[in-house]
């Protein structure tokens, strides 16, 4: 750690936390896509640690942030599937950071609560319950990141600490027509903000991939720069203060819907991708693959855009070509940060976090997004950690988890991590010759059935290095794939009676994982 003198005290570093939205881990120049172009985030790679196996906790945005944040698995920390809120008495990671003298930002999109008042799909709750739910709700409704908080032309004063943030700048939503903060900032800067979001007016444009828009929306007002922008000012401002920083930079992007503005729409050509794993490389489909093949052969539409979906080979390369763009702009927004980390002088002193929420199928079996089929091309993350005191290229293989974020930023702070909290410190590992985890839990749960499913998602896996392993509850079904020889997860062993015994012994480390998700906080009195 380093050693200068602050008013007689070591300096802790500051933290630049980057996180992207649905990105997979094999979408950056420097995880070996041939493609895409990210020459920012490839510097902060070749200046740091790249984890090539490091995993979600959970693959849905909402619950997988709640477990980055507070370092819990989402069966604990409250906040199972989007839709729910983490409850305000949970403490976070940055509550840790902010007491231990630390300034705190959240800087786009937070998404611990609900960003929709809309009902749950499937919430068709026709009894007359006197007492609805097993917990009794908390004393403040959930309103932060809904609409409503932002329907004014006047910037909220947003209350905080928000889980720890004492400066926050808020995005909701994805795509152009991105809310919070940013929504009332578009509204009040472009009076015409009705025009520019009305699908009717976009752009010409001769791609037919679901879900893409051509949004008339200049760069520099687009979600993105705005973040950028944002970013930007709390990095200079910092300067003026004596204490640390964290900021946490959230970019809504590359998510669907598909719309990169200007430059970026057709920065890429559909033709430079191709569709690598289509259906028919699977030698057993599973039932909800089989239900998405089924719905795209019939033309049947999906209940709501965020469900997985079969599209074909050149839909898929259209998705592609759009995700590309996104990726871009954004490589080129952390550019600008760490290009004002050097300027303003705070570069050497600076941590540096690059990773994303969850990944996307993105072509896998000619699916795109996310569902309860836990492929590794949605829980499967880029993950950098670029350090000052080291500034080296380090490649490191071993298995890595999204809740260990948390007690590796505190323990990089010096600071003692809170009693419940599940993650571990991987710290010791960034040197790329010392395994973290031998394996990882990942969760799926859902509110509603979907894909197929007899039942509503209660998914859990087990994946280590060489096999993973996927129990759903109530099905007659599950996943069993041999990562070693089978890399890309075409051929499910699950029914196979040669794999009884690994199956067995998987199950048994699987049971092992989920008698430890029991909370620990807080602690019992000691008996007399």
């Amino acid at each position: 750690m380093s050693t200068n003198k602050n008013n007689d005290m070591t300096i802790k570093p500051n933290f630049l936390f980057v996180i992207t939205d649905q990105q997979r881990a094999d979408w950056l120049g420097c995880m070996g896509h041939p493609v895409v172009r990210t020459p920012n985030i490839d510097a902060i790679a070749a200046k740091g640690t790249a984890f090539e196996d490091f995993h979600v906790a959970l693959p849905v945005c909402a619950p997988n942030r709640a477990s980055l944040m507070t370092g819990r698995m989402p069966s604990v920390n409250g906040l199972r599937y989007n839709g729910c809120a983490l409850p305000r008495r949970a403490n976070t990671f940055v509550d840790v950071l902010s007491a231990g003298g630390y300034r705190t930002a959240s800087i786009g999109k937070s998404h611990l609560q609900p960003f929709t008042a809309k009902e749950p799909l499937g919430s068709k709750d026709t009894v007359q319950r006197l007492v609805p739910e097993a917990w009794k709700p908390e004393e403040k409704p959930y309103l932060a990141e809904e609409p409503s908080s932002f329907n004014g032309s006047k910037e909220i004063d947003f209350e905080t600490p928000y889980y720890g943030f004492q400066h926050v700048d808020m995005v909701t939503g994805h795509g152009d027509a991105c809310g919070g903060h940013y929504g009332q900032w578009f509204r009040k800067t472009y009076p015409n903000w009705r025009d520019l979001h009305d699908r009717k007016n976009e752009l010409p444009h001769n791609y037919s991939c679901p879900q893409a828009f051509r949004t008339p929306i200049p760069e520099e007002a687009y979600p993105t720069t705005w973040i950028g922008d944002r970013a930007v000012d709390y990095i200079n401002d910092s300067v003026t203060h004596d204490e640390p920083f964290f900021a946490f930079v959230s970019f809504p992007d590359p998510h669907h819907p598909f719309n990169p503005p200007g430059k970026y729409w057709d920065m890429y050509s559909p033709d430079e991708f191709s569709v690598d794993l289509p259906y028919s490389a699977h030698k057993n489909p599973t039932p909800p693959m089989e239900e998405v093949n089924r719905m795209w052969a019939t033309g049947e539409a999906n209940a709501i855009p965020q469900m997985a979906f079969r599209a074909s080979d050149e839909h898929i390369k259209e998705t592609m070509a759009l995700t590309a763009g996104m990726i871009t702009m954004i490589d080129d927004q952390v550019g600008r940060l760490i290009q004002t980390l050097k300027d303003s002088g705070q570069y050497e002193n600076t941590v540096i976090v690059f990773t994303s929420d969850h990944g996307d199928y993105l072509g896998d079996f000619n699916m795109l997004l996310k569902g309860p089929l836990k492929l590794g091309s949605i829980t499967r993350v880029p993950m950098i950690w670029s350090d000052p005191d080291t500034r080296v290229a380090v490649r490191t293989d071993t298995l890595g988890s999204t809740i260990d974020l948390s007690a590796s930023i505190l323990d990089r702070a010096g600071l003692a991590p809170y009693n419940g909290i599940q993650g571990k410190s991987f710290l010791g590992s960034l040197s790329g010759d010392k395994p973290h985890r031998d394996e990882v839990l990942i969760e799926f749960n859902n509110n509603d059935a979907r894909m197929g499913m007899v039942t509503v998602p209660r998914v859990r896996t087990l994946r280590s290095k060489t096999w993973r392993l996927s129990v759903y509850a109530g099905e007659d079904w599950g996943e069993l794939y041999d990562l070693e020889n089978d890399p890309n997860e075409t051929h499910n062993l699950w029914s196979d009676p040669k794999s009884t015994k690994v199956k067995l012994e998987l199950s048994l480390r699987l049971v092992e994982h989920l008698a430890q998700q029991t909370d620990s906080s807080p602690r019992s009195k000691r008996l007399a």
